[in-house]
């Protein structure tokens, strides 16, 4: 019997396989959701997220898992993701998200382990990620510490680092957070990168305020 959400899992799927492409996770690590339309208010917020184990080489379409809020399975034979309670975080935090993925790319954990927020440095990072990339504070992994800490360094913000693990990057749908991933890795090798130069210049703070304008515009919090 075909899945009522087969759309939904497969574009789960594909992010998940076109992230690891991208480098940004490695085997089973790191972890992809999409918010669900809810049908009715009896049936609750769903969504369709990444299993738990699963090397993203050979993941299928069936093998992502819809669960509702409370992480309660209601479709599909895996163990969802073990930071499910993150993405459930970060969808009940924002509205206007409805993907969440989570990486564990190289140059976003250094700077993850060194505990270092990245300033505005250049322009694209203010208008689509919302300014400056924050760390959260350490939570232990798959626990509601974590999916709090991290949701605090998020903010209004479209991307977090997450202490000692990796990082976080949401959207509107499951584009937007692939590329928004995409662009903290860069801006996180950018950053390193300038550090051990030892020199690092920030945007002018008019700049960043017109940018930020720029990027609320775009998320609709004007």
């Amino acid at each position: 019997m075909k899945s009522r959400w087969a759309e939904e899992k497969r574009a789960v799927a594909e992010a998940a396989r076109e992230i690891a492409a991208l480098g940004l996770v490695a085997g089973s690590s790191g972890n992809v959701s999409l918010r669900l339309e809810q049908a009715t208010e009896r049936e609750g917020p769903l969504l369709a997220i990444t299993p738990s184990g699963k090397p993203y080489s050979t993941l299928r379409d069936e093998d992502i898992v819809i669960v509702d809020f409370d992480v309660e399975p209601v479709e599909g034979e895996l163990v969802p993701s073990s930071e499910t309670l993150l993405h459930v975080g970060a969808y009940r935090q924002r509205s206007n998200v409805n993907a969440v993925i989570h990486t564990h790319a190289v140059y976003c954990s250094v700077a993850a382990v060194a505990g270092l927020e990245i300033p505005p440095i250049i322009d694209e990072m203010v208008v689509y990620i919302g300014g400056a990339i924050k760390v959260s504070e350490y939570g232990f992994p798959s626990t509601q510490e974590l999916a709090d800490a991290v949701c605090a360094a998020l903010g209004d913000r479209n991307a977090a680092l997450i202490k000692n693990h990796g990082a976080i990057g949401v959207g509107r749908d499951l584009r937007q957070a692939i590329d928004v991933c995409a662009l903290v890795e860069r801006v996180a090798q950018i950053y390193v990168y300038a550090s051990l130069l030892g020199k690092v210049d920030t945007l002018p703070a008019d700049v960043v305020e017109a940018e930020l304008a720029m990027f609320r515009m775009r998320q609709g919090l004007q």
